[in-house]
């Protein structure tokens, strides 16, 4: 099974080999047929801490890092 790729922006910088990206979702409600806007934050791994607040950035599955750590920057 292939590993989901998200696509996001950098919410938090501050924590170190860290960043949160909001991520968000648009579907349609499966009743009242209108479009719902749903947002979830990640924490991600950032190896080098290159990316910054604003960046939009491409985050895939991986291994725990840490308790809530299970994403990695891909570019």
């Amino acid at each position: 099974m292939s590993k989901k790729i998200l696509n996001g922006k950098v919410i938090s910088d501050k924590n170190n080999k860290t960043i949160v990206v909001l991520v968000k979702r648009r579907y349609s409600h499966p009743f009242f047929q209108k479009v719902i806007t749903s947002s979830k934050k990640y924490h991600v791994h950032d190896e080098k801490n290159s990316f910054k607040i604003g960046d939009l950035v491409k985050i895939t599955e991986s291994k725990p890092f840490s308790k809530n750590k299970r994403w990695l920057v891909i570019k």
